[in-house]
């Protein structure tokens, strides 16, 4: 899996635009690595609803938990599904909208210098072989491209936004990801 550096994507995956980005304060402070969780609607896996939500366009009448998001206006660089495929919707030289108020290392906002990605899952069901095959793959890629983004640069939504956010929650076994990298 190869990152290319000048247009900011994974090649030879497919890439889906999301119009929920902005420009980064500064492209070259990409140091963080963020590990979310999502599923639409909570609980549930397959189909495209997360794919519609970061494009904009998820139909709220489909289910009565997405009216709830009808103003919402989120992204990642990235989602990997259960089956381990991975759709990219921001360049990682932009700024995904996907930590909200976070912090780490002192730093607010960890949006500007942060590359998001998120797992198909829940906080309590355990994530598939295949997610973590890809994830890892991932992120050596990344790291080979953005050498700030250390092992210990890798945090859970959990930990940039603690009482706000519980993701990718107990379910993620942390100690195998980063045994595999």
């Amino acid at each position: 899996m190869i990152v290319n550096k000048e247009t900011g994507k994974l090649e030879n995956n497919r890439f889906s635009p999301s119009p929920h980005f902005n420009e980064r304060p500064d492209e070259g402070d990409v140091s963080l690595l963020v590990i979310h969780s999502i599923s639409l609607p909570p609980g549930e896996f397959g189909g495209s609803y997360i794919e519609d939500f970061f494009l904009g366009k998820l139909d709220v009448t489909q289910h009565d938990y997405f009216k709830t998001l009808k103003e919402t206006r989120v992204s990642a660089h990235l989602v990997i599904d259960r089956q381990g495929e991975i759709i990219q919707f921001v360049p990682f030289s932009q700024r995904a909208w996907h930590a909200g108020q976070s912090s780490f290392n002192g730093r607010d906002n960890c949006n500007d210098f942060s590359i998001g990605i998120e797992l198909e899952g829940v906080d309590d069901v355990a994530y598939s072989d295949a997610q973590y095959k890809s994830l890892v793959e991932v992120t050596k890629a990344l790291q080979a491209v953005y050498s700030k983004i250390t092992n210990e640069n890798i945090k859970g939504h959990e930990h940039i936004a603690p009482g706000r956010k519980t993701d990718p929650g107990p379910a993620f076994d942390w100690m195998r990801y980063l045994n595999l990298l």
